[in-house]
């Protein structure tokens, strides 16, 4: 069973700002993985992880899990 709950968020000011920087190193670093995904014709999201995991987390930053999905 799942139980979802609707929230409201109310961010401060500089969390708004923390927030849109990562929203934009994702969207980023999403748009290089897609490019390195068709240039080596790699299809499966593990093995993309390996080619490209490093790369994402030293470049834009993000976290492990932000780096994995």
């Amino acid at each position: 069973m799942k139980l979802v709950v609707q929230i409201r968020l109310l961010p401060t000011l500089v969390q708004v700002a923390a927030l849109e920087a990562t929203l934009h190193a994702c969207n980023e670093a999403a748009t290089w993985v897609s490019g390195v995904a068709f240039d080596k014709g790699v299809k499966r999201p593990f093995a993309l992880r390996g080619h490209t995991y490093g790369e994402v987390r030293a470049r834009w930053g993000l976290g492990a899990q932000a780096a994995q999905h």
